[in-house]
């Protein structure tokens, strides 16, 4: 894996390139048919969707928490709670996440927020050598080490997905 230069635009690369971070930058053509963004660039870059990481915002007791699942499974709410101490949590309103992080549904990047916002990554992760999340943009990815995620992000692993 090869560090890249930054194409412009995304505050997650430049947050990735400032942290002087390695990482592949991976595009291709979005369908805003598809019904799936993550299934979708999964397809698009030929890797396994146990690989490719969806970015979700959830609300767990008031606070606005991302949560960083394969998109092979789902995120489990519960378990997003637990693994933050909580107690309850839901997916946050849609237009919240995309005030709050700066980046548009299907686009959310768990790196470069507007707001740095607590996260958790699920534990299945730790398990590949690289995972691919969203590089800020739907149609842009970027494929880093697990350990580098959890670092830029100050996350914590934990069970949260469903698969």
């Amino acid at each position: 894996m090869a560090k890249k230069k930054a194409p412009a635009g995304t505050p997650a690369i430049a947050a990735l390139t400032s942290a002087r971070a390695e990482f592949t930058v991976h595009a291709y053509e979005h369908d805003p048919a598809h019904s799936s963004y993550g299934e979708e660039a999964a397809q698009a870059m030929g890797v396994s969707p146990d690989r490719v990481f969806k970015t979700l915002v959830a609300d767990v007791d008031g606070v606005l928490t991302v949560a960083v699942v394969p998109v092979s499974g789902s995120l489990d709410l519960k378990a997003l709670a637990a693994a933050v101490s909580g107690k309850r949590a839901a997916m946050a309103d849609p237009a919240l996440a995309e005030r709050t992080t700066g980046y548009v549904l299907g686009g959310i990047s768990p790196l470069g927020q507007r707001k740095r916002l607590r996260t958790v990554v699920d534990e299945s992760a730790s398990g590949h050598a690289t995972i691919c999340i969203s590089a800020g943009r739907r149609g842009l990815e970027v494929e880093l080490p697990p350990a580098t995620l959890t670092t830029l992000t100050d996350a914590s692993l934990a069970p949260i997905a469903r698969h």
